[in-house]
This record gives structure tokens, C-alpha cells and sequence, in this order.
């Protein structure tokens, strides 16, 4: 007969605005410490001290989510977060205003945020038209960045990641695509790029970009939201998937969504004429429906982008085209920065890899390294 599964016990600790303070000075313990003799104390006090007063024991699942009694739960997906609060879209189409559980904090005490667009939830309904958070169920893939020495969780359970970029207005950046096909490799998403604003420049200066990355096997689209080069291309490639949409600000996602599908109403905004960056007018990320199948996470527009925690000895993996040259490197292990007798570095040499996507390769590798050795100073 089968034994029946049982949740397992773990200790998590409690969040630091619900620990005591601990006292630097007891005039009053020292003034009647002082006053005993050698008599000894008549009680022993049992109550956990130090730390082990600071944590709880809960019950959790082999999957690591809290256990909880699903019969007085609804099961929902988060659409999206807003700070203290985010929004549950129910499987019966409600739209319910939940808030998060303050053990669930504690257990995602290295985590930016605990609840992320995307991710399925169950919640305890409350009075009106709210409640709260108990669970979060396992993610799938996810697309996360480093903020801050912390992880924060961008988008949960999608398929794809579209990456925007505007080939003018603001300025084209090869390091930031590349950061973000680091970030998809590493939460098993399929990387888009699409190439927007292609009506601002000459044909000539797309095709480099085009090249590299099509022999790379990433799938490319030239769009114009303005003119609507490319819409309907884009669209195919959306349909029936989730995908997370991410890029700059002002490099025109959300115009790009009111052309794919224009009930959505997204408001956008230009770039600035005195730094000819974008405007951020998308102030959370927020999970939408497309009307031919498939929805899309529409994210705000940011300007720095850090991969979370990836080794320098991994990030070869996710750029392609050093695979032909590190079995001919001189040293296993050859991390392809100063070694001596690098196939890889000759191979930038000789420009049989992009000097580009090396640049990018070695920024990544860098901000692993400083990250790391952050974290020892801390500890």
C-alpha cells in the first residue's frame, strides 16, 4: 500500500520588521546581576533565544510552494504587480485585487519580488472584490535580471522573449540584445528580435545586424509601428504563444502592441529631444490578451540591464559561435579573456567572431566577476 505524501516541515525566517530590536545596553538586568551573590537563580527559562526565536516552522510541498487547503483557495494568474498589491485574473474571467501573504516574503528573502506578471497563484478570497495571496506555484520559465546585487523576477511561465530595439531614437545598442539572449538562454526562453523604427535609417546599415544575428539562429523581424512595416509578420510570430516583451524606453513596444492588435489603447509616448532617450510611459509589467491567440507581457522600458548571477565559465554557452574554436584552446577551462593561446580570441582576432559580441561577451563576464566578489565583501 502506498504510503501517503505528507507535506515537509521547514524553518524559514521571519522578515526583519517582525524581529525585536535587540538592546544595546540593560541598565536594569546589569543593576540586579549585580546585586546577586553566588546565589543561584530558582527558574530556567524554556523560551527560544537568538536566532532561534527569529524563525517558524511551515509545512511545504516536494515542490518547494507552501502547502494550503486548496478547497477555500482560488487558483488565478497574476496580471499585474503593483507594489504592495497586483491583480488576479481568475480562470472564471474575474479580476480580483490580492495582496501578498507575509510568509511568502520570508521565503523569497534573496529575491526584488516575490509575485511577478505571469505567475499562477492560489488566494483567499476576502470581502468586496479582494484577497490574498497564499501561494505561488512552481514557475516554468522566467526571464529575471540582477537589480541591486538581488534577483528580480521581470515575467513567469512564458514561452518567448521579444526583443525590441529601435535602430534610431534612442540610440542601438548591441551590448543590451545581447545581455538579454544571456538572460532568455539561461530561463529556457526562445529569443525574437525585432528591429523597430527601420523606416528612420538607410537599408544598407541594417544588414550587419541582420546577418550576424540570422547566422546565429535567432529569428529577426524589420518592423515600423509608424507605417506598419512588418506587423503582420510579427504577429505570426506572437500567435498562440506567451512572450514577454522587453527593450528600451521609447524604442516603441507598446506602440508596436496597439498595431497588433489596436483595442488595447496602450499609451505611449516620444523620446526626449534634450537626451534622445525614451519616455518611460509603461510603469509596471502587465500581462495582456491578444485577440488571434496568445498574450503578450508588455515590461517597462529600462536602460541598464545585468545578467543574474551567471559563472564566467557558463556564458560561453550561450554564445554559439565560440563553440567551433574552445576545443582548441591551449588550457581547459579557458575562460577566453587573457589566456595565452586562445582559439577563441584569435578567432576575434582573425574577425571570425564579431569583436561586438565578444565586447558583450567580456562586459558579461566582468559583471559576473564583480558581482561575486561583492558578495564576499559582504559576507
Amino acid at each position: 500500500m502506498a504510503k501517503e505524501k505528507r507535506p515537509k516541515k521547514v524553518r524559514v525566517q521571519f522578515q526583519k520588521n517582525r524581529v525585536t530590536r535587540r538592546r544595546e545596553g540593560d541598565l536594569t538586568r546589569y543593576y540586579e546581576q549585580a546585586g546577586e551573590d553566588e546565589e543561584t537563580v530558582g527558574s530556567e527559562s524554556v523560551r527560544a533565544k537568538g536566532e532561534l526565536s527569529r524563525k517558524r516552522t511551515v509545512h511545504v510541498e516536494e515542490d518547494g510552494s507552501l502547502a494550503i487547503d486548496e478547497s477555500n483557495a482560488v487558483r488565478g494568474r497574476v496580471m499585474a504587480p503593483h507594489g504592495l498589491f497586483c491583480y488576479v485574473a481568475t480562470t472564471d474571467g474575474r479580476i480580483v485585487k490580492c495582496y501578498t501573504r507575509r510568509l511568502l516574503k520570508s521565503l523569497e528573502r534573496d529575491s526584488r519580488n516575490v509575485i511577478a506578471s505571469g505567475d499562477w497563484v492560489w488566494f483567499r478570497p476576502a470581502h468586496g472584490n479582494e484577497g490574498l495571496i497564499l501561494r505561488v506555484e512552481p514557475r516554468q520559465k522566467v526571464l529575471t535580471r540582477a537589480y541591486r546585487q538581488r534577483e528580480q523576477l521581470i515575467a513567469a511561465n512564458v514561452d518567448q522573449i521579444l526583443i525590441v530595439c529601435a535602430l534610431a531614437e534612442p540610440e542601438f545598442k548591441r551590448n543590451l540584445i545581447d545581455r538579454y539572449l544571456v538572460s532568455a538562454g539561461i530561463g529556457g526562453l526562445k529569443a525574437l528580435i525585432c528591429l523597430n523604427k527601420a523606416d528612420l535609417v538607410d537599408p544598407w546599415r541594417i544588414q550587419p545586424v541582420l546577418g550576424l544575428y540570422s547566422q546565429l539562429g535567432y529569428s529577426i523581424v524589420l518592423t515600423s509601428a509608424r507605417n506598419g512595416w512588418g506587423v503582420d509578420r510579427l504577429r505570426g510570430m506572437l500567435r498562440g504563444k506567451e512572450t514577454v516583451i522587453v527593450g528600451q524606453s521609447g524604442v516603441g513596444k507598446s506602440s508596436l502592441l496597439n498595431a497588433l492588435n489596436p483595442d488595447l489603447h496602450l499609451r505611449v509616448g516620444d523620446v526626449s529631444e534634450w537626451t534622445k532617450k525614451g519616455k518611460h510611459t509603461t510603469t509596471t509589467a502587465q500581462l495582456l490578451s491578444l485577440a488571434d491567440g496568445g498574450s503578450v507581457i508588455d515590461t517597462p522600458g529600462i536602460r541598464q540591464f545585468d545578467v543574474w548571477k551567471v559563472e564566467s565559465g557558463d556564458v560561453e554557452k550561450f554564445f554559439p559561435e565560440f563553440h567551433p574554436f574552445t576545443t582548441h584552446c591551449r588550457f581547459p577551462g579557458c575562460l577566453h579573456l587573457d589566456e595565452t593561446e586562445c582559439a577563441v580570441r584569435s578567432a576575434v582576432a582573425d574577425r571570425m567572431i564579431s569583436f561586438n559580441r565578444y565586447d558583450s561577451y567580456v562586459r558579461i563576464c566582468t559583471q559576473g566577476a564583480l558581482d561575486a566578489s561583492k558578495e564576499e565583501e559582504e559576507q
